[in-house]
């Protein structure tokens, strides 16, 4: 048995490896310096573009790019009409940022339990949660797995609430051989710099829906718009007349940004690809343990995965997830936790939440650790993470 690197022995790498990166390419930076030199550096035609390759990519009627993911969240609970006294039921195994847009909008926010097999939020449970009260379900497609989109929808359609789907983690995942971005009523996305494209930082929300597109576009731009359409008192003095009608913000994108993001989405295909490639060689590796359970894929998901996830069976293994984090960290295979239950935070215990309201999301998070998944990973260092697990299980098993 190999020696933990914990404990004096020599780690299966010598350099760090994290469990998310960025790509960017020559081609990625000749984009950003183009718009850098020319009269546009924010919302110009780039963020146009951006827009259109994403409606190309994903199918969706609308897309209004936004400066990050969380200000898309804000938006389509904005575009859904969400405001004081409505009830927004999402999943609490998420970032912060799925239920705290419904906290900016006023509402609040109801936490619905995970299946403990696919990590995704449960329609049973969404059901269970629904009262007259429920403007809108926001359902988190966790790691990249598309969530169960026939069943929510049908839950949305008997209730008449919004479908809003949070697609942070799954650009480039399909639910039944259709893009993520064209189902739900409306879809946000986020480029962060560890999601499977980038802008650095930037958002999108999509909609098949023009009422909601125009909202979103208001809610974009502090509510300002120049569209005579949506002006009340149209042009009266002249081309420069602007109107802010409604209570919008700042959450404009700037275009190097976009154009980062738009050179990234000629690469997605290919990104989404090797993270397909490291997941499947995981599964490989990782299906016979007795001592990890792996989440569960349902078939409608093709997905692309921007998170793996392994869940460790501590009833077989004489070590804390704690020690085994730290111990492949010693390795130089340095992973996450994704994600410490919403309703735990201090803030949201203030609210009134207490533990104990999803059984099922806190077993998991329980047990569950991130390691590493991103497309510049060599073979080599797929090679090395399955090294890394499996030696420190065969030191810490029971």
């Amino acid at each position: 048995m190999e020696k933990l690197a914990i404990e004096g022995g020599y780690p299966v790498r010598s350099s760090k490896i994290y469990y998310g990166r960025q790509w960017i390419d020559e081609d990625d930076v000749q984009a950003v310096t183009e718009v850098l030199r020319s009269s546009f550096i924010t919302c110009g035609p780039k963020v146009d573009e951006m827009e259109r390759t994403l409606k190309e990519y994903t199918g969706a009627e609308y897309a209004v790019a936004v400066s990050n993911g969380t200000a898309a969240l804000h938006c389509a609970c904005m575009a859904a009409g969400i405001g004081p006294g409505d009830q927004v039921i999402t999943t609490p195994l998420t970032f912060a940022a799925s239920a705290n847009c419904a906290l900016y909008c006023g509402a609040t926010p109801v936490f619905a339990d995970i299946d403990p097999e696919t990590y995704n939020i449960d329609p049973e449970s969404v059901r269970a949660h629904v009262t007259e009260r429920t403007k809108a379900v926001i359902a988190v497609d966790f790691t990249g797995q598309a969530v169960r989109h026939e069943e929510i929808r049908a839950i949305c359609e008997e209730f008449h609430l919004v479908f809003i789907e949070d697609a942070a983690h799954a650009i480039a995942t399909k639910y039944k051989g259709k893009q993520v971005g064209s189902l739900a009523d409306l879809t946000t996305f986020s480029f962060h710099p560890v999601k499977t494209i980038t802008g650095g930082e930037g958002g999108a929300v999509l909609t098949n829906s023009e009422a909601f597109y125009q909202k979103l576009m208001l809610a974009r731009t502090h509510g300002i718009t120049r569209e005579e359409g949506q002006m009340e008192h149209p042009i009266q003095e002249g081309p420069w007349w602007y109107e802010q009608v409604t209570l919008g913000y700042n959450y404009r994108l700037t275009d190097f940004q976009a154009a980062l993001i738009v050179s990234q989405m000629k690469k997605l295909d290919r990104f989404a690809a090797r993270r397909k490639e490291i997941a499947e060689r995981y599964n490989e590796a990782f299906s016979e343990i007795p001592e990890l359970t792996l989440q569960r894929e349902i078939p409608e998901s093709d997905t692309c995965r921007h998170l793996y996830m392994i869940r460790l069976r501590l009833e077989k293994l004489k070590c804390s997830r704690r020690e085994f984090f730290d111990a492949m960290g010693e390795e130089n295979v340095q992973c996450q936790i994704h994600y410490i239950p919403v309703y735990w935070f201090p803030y949201y215990q203030r609210l009134g939440y207490e533990k104990g309201l999803c059984p099922n999301a806190e077993e998991v998070y329980q047990g569950i650790m991130s390691i590493p998944i991103y497309p510049a990973m060599t073979d080599q260092d797929v090679t090395d993470v399955i090294h890394a697990v499996k030696k420190v299980v065969e030191n810490y098993r029971k």
